[in-house]
């Protein structure tokens, strides 16, 4: 009889550029953990050339980034732009923070699947990333 077991779904938690505040990074982080997730958090004052590079490293099925500082529309396009130049296409990508509303939609025609904004619940981020992830073969 064989038995399959379903791969986790790896997931990348990076603050990029100088904000120094990752408490919703750290809640999001242990929630997907507790999801059943496995959950790479880069910490601090990451450059978006440490998160590709971690994100291919680790082999990740996401990347989810959090920026509070205002630096997030050339912070995360400059992620997707990386993860081109790089050949990645395979990697869901999603922001979340203080984003203003305007600017949600220049960061999705740049590539990011989505953007959470405060009041987005765990519950919603989790089922959002089990949904959308492309698993790989």
């Amino acid at each position: 009889m064989e038995t399959k077991v379903e791969k986790k779904i790896r997931v990348l938690i990076a603050k990029p550029g100088l904000d120094g505040h990752d408490r919703g990074a750290k809640v999001i982080a242990r929630a997907f953990r507790d999801a059943g997730m496995e959950v790479i958090y880069t910490g601090l004052r990451q450059t978006p050339e440490m998160i590709v590079s971690a994100a291919i490293q680790e082999d990740v099925d996401a990347i989810g980034m959090s920026c509070l500082s205002g630096a997030h529309m050339y912070l995360f396009p400059k992620v997707m732009e990386l993860l081109k130049e790089r050949g990645v296409d395979d990697i869901l990508v999603f922001g979340g923070g203080t984003i203003p509303t305007e600017d949600i939609t220049k960061l999705k025609a740049a590539g990011l699947s989505t953007i959470f904004t405060p009041g987005t619940t765990t519950t919603e981020a989790i089922a959002f990333v089990k949904d959308h992830v492309r698993r790989k073969a």
